[in-house]
């Protein structure tokens, strides 16, 4: 019988679920190397906190580590029911309030290491976080995709943590009553950006499909719709999503250094952002609400033949 606390928290109505204790010993070192140790020597644990039976396809997980510099406050390592995260705008959130429900930071600035670089974050109070992110950037601009039963669908691919593609002018409309449409959509072009070896700059696969439209809500700039890896959309407006999309409009002059930009996702929970140019890239700022929504002890039982999860 072997046990793993975890807390449960959201972001605007994207859940994450953080390892708290008991989880996998994955040695001392640089992120990087410590989450290729995870994915190669414990990924039933990955298994086992976030798919059914006690987790879902919609949930972010995520392990909280020994930083490697004893001043930054934690380190993290992000998973979901398909696999591995480089970084999770929402997440970090998470993390946030979930430290301090734990008594292991107080408000202000921390710095947070992750496996694609070490970020800040401020808690400005128990729900409200700032994110400062990674670098982000445009790599490739227009990029065609011949969808079957769609036609041609472009966008954009950039980097906000995770690897985009970025559709601006899909001419869905983006209502919480057309998800399995809009999922079966992004989904498409997903396959077509893999069957035509469409890829992020490192060769990484592209993973999270973005759309976007205007707000009917007034004093919001943006609407998204993110498919997430595996089947899912993201509740919440996408902190790595928003990063790469205020990316593309500083990259296209439509975002100014500081401006406040506002993206809504398909519940209405907002994120407000603002870039500031380092060379080529841009350095995300974003600011969101989460809250810490439950605490559990789960069970691994050797009796159970669905301890590790439905795989």
């Amino acid at each position: 019988m072997k046990t793993i606390s975890v807390i449960d928290s959201h972001t605007g109505g994207e859940p994450t679920r953080l390892i708290v204790d008991d989880g996998p010993d994955l040695g001392f070192g640089p992120l990087e190397l410590r989450v290729q140790n995870f994915r190669q020597s414990f990924d039933h644990v990955r298994s086992a906190v976030i798919r059914e039976p006690r987790g879902s396809e919609v949930m972010v997980g995520g392990l909280i580590c020994k930083p490697c510099d004893p001043a930054h406050s934690a380190g993290i390592i992000f998973f979901d029911g398909a696999g591995f995260l480089g970084m999770c705008g929402h997440g970090t959130m998470g993390l946030m309030v979930t430290l301090k429900h734990l008594g292991r930071i107080d408000f202000g600035d921390h710095l947070i290491e992750t496996p694609v670089g070490v970020i800040a974050a401020t808690l400005i109070d128990d729900h409200c976080v700032r994110v400062r992110n990674v670098p982000s950037y445009r790599s490739s601009q227009n990029v065609e995709v011949d969808v079957p039963g769609i036609g041609i669908v472009v966008g954009d691919i950039a980097w906000g943590g995770n690897w985009f593609y970025l559709v601006t002018n899909s001419g869905q409309t983006l209502t919480l009553d057309r998800v399995d449409q809009l999922l079966g959509y992004a989904k498409a072009i997903r396959r077509q950006l893999r069957a035509q070896g469409i890829c992020g700059e490192d060769g990484s696969p592209i993973e999270h499909i973005e759309l976007h439209s205007p707000s009917e809500t007034e004093g919001i700039d943006s609407r998204n719709f993110v498919l997430c890896p595996g089947g899912s959309y993201d509740r919440s407006p996408c902190g790595t999503g928003t990063s790469a999309r205020m990316a593309c409009l500083a990259a296209d002059g439509k975002l100014k250094p500081h401006q406040v930009w506002r993206q809504e996702s398909l519940l209405g929970s907002v994120f407000q952002g603002s870039v500031e140019p380092i060379g080529s890239k841009f350095v995300p700022s974003i600011t969101g609400s989460a809250h810490v929504c439950g605490e559990t002890t789960l069970i691994m039982n050797a009796a159970d033949p669905f301890r590790f999860g439905i795989r």
